[in-house]
């Protein structure tokens, strides 16, 4: 009995010990946060519409050439930066060389040849007005030179077209840019019309999108549009300078040009994904006057049949907001309901996010 009352006391003191000593597993409200990346809605009271663009260089030249033959040198190598009239690279003319040679021996003898004829031309008019000769012989003779001189422009015109040539084996940069793409290497066969290099202008660009045929009534050429450019971090106004009336060949798309309208973007590049900003509203916005709330379609979260997205609660998590969503306009979704316009939508997350994981936002910025 005595035994039986020591054991019964030293249980609850072992497990009075084990409680004290044990680790429990951290809940997942104690992770450590994720960093994440925010932004707000885009909101405009006419409904802005989003329209997919590109920049592109203000000039572009697909350089080529019109002599086939071997290159013999690229001076030039892709993102290289060259001047105007600076030789980017040679291919083989030897057989331009002969043809020249043989150019300029036809011009020589013509030239002989008209030279010989003015002088007899000239003798048979002295003779003529001698009534040494007949008006017939007069005629033949100055018929006879008309023909030299004839032959001589051709001739000179044939040297002419093998020089034209000539410039086509050195070939030279039109205007002061940057090589973007470089096709060929030395030893290569250059073909005519086939593209060597590929030069563009820098600093001065465009912006340009095809619009779709229900925002033509919302544009038209000199409207002040707003571009975001997200790579570059920034946004930028441009003027509508061009505005294609058919989209029968480019595949229901009005082509639209955009000009910035402070010149030598030097931070914008050729290929950079900008999202044109046209005021005016979407067509079901317009019709019901209400606030157009868009987010990034990057930021959706689809499940099953539901889509939502992540927001910054009050307590600094994550918090998942079902919403039903609109039109798709370029990167752009339309928000009919489940999202405030003051709200904060996370667009990257460093870890796997879910609802209530803590957070700290890094980033934040306006879309």
């Amino acid at each position: 009995m005595k035994l039986f009352a020591k054991l019964w006391l030293a249980v609850p003191m072992m497990l009075l010990v084990s409680a004290c000593t044990s680790n429990p597993k951290p809940s997942a409200s104690e992770e450590a946060p994720i960093g994440v990346e925010t932004y707000r809605p885009d909101v405009s009271a006419d409904g802005n519409l989003f329209v997919s663009g590109t920049v592109t260089a203000r000039q572009t030249a697909m350089i080529s050439t019109r002599h086939m033959g071997f290159v013999e040198r690229v001076y030039v190598k892709q993102g290289d930066r060259v001047k105007a009239g600076q030789l980017l690279l040679t291919i083989n003319s030897e057989d331009l060389k002969a043809r020249r040679s043989q150019a300029e021996a036809m011009v020589a003898e013509a030239q002989a040849a008209a030279a010989n004829a003015e002088r007899d031309r000239q003798r048979f008019r002295a003779l003529h007005a001698q009534k040494s000769v007949s008006d017939k012989e007069l005629e033949n003779v100055e018929l006879n030179n008309t023909s030299m001189q004839a032959k001589l422009q051709m001739a000179r015109q044939g040297l002419q077209e093998v020089k034209a040539m000539m410039a086509y084996t050195a070939i030279k940069a039109p205007f002061s840019g940057v090589v973007t793409q470089k096709m060929v290497d030395a030893g290569s066969m250059a073909n005519p019309g086939h593209p060597l290099l590929v030069v563009e202008q820098t600093g001065d660009v465009n912006i340009t999108a095809a619009l779709p045929e229900d925002y033509l009534k919302w544009v038209k050429v000199g409207d002040t549009l707003r571009a975001d450019v997200k790579a570059a971090g920034r946004t930028l106004k441009g003027i509508v300078s061009e505005l294609s009336p058919s989209a029968s060949m480019t595949g229901g798309g009005y082509q639209i040009k955009v000009t910035p309208i402070v010149s030598n973007q030097t931070d914008l590049h050729p290929g950079m994904y900008v999202s044109l900003r046209i005021p005016g509203g979407s067509v079901a916005a317009a019709a019901s006057d209400k606030e157009g709330v868009w987010v990034e379609t990057t930021s959706l979260v689809r499940r099953n049949q539901l889509t939502g997205l992540y927001v910054v609660s009050t307590d600094g998590r994550a918090q998942l907001r079902w919403v039903r969503t609109g039109e798709t306009s370029g990167e752009k979704v339309e928000v009919l309901a489940g999202l405030n316009a003051n709200e904060q939508v996370i667009r990257i997350g460093e870890g796997k996010l879910y609802n209530g994981r803590k957070i700290t936002i890094q980033n934040s910025s306006k879309s």
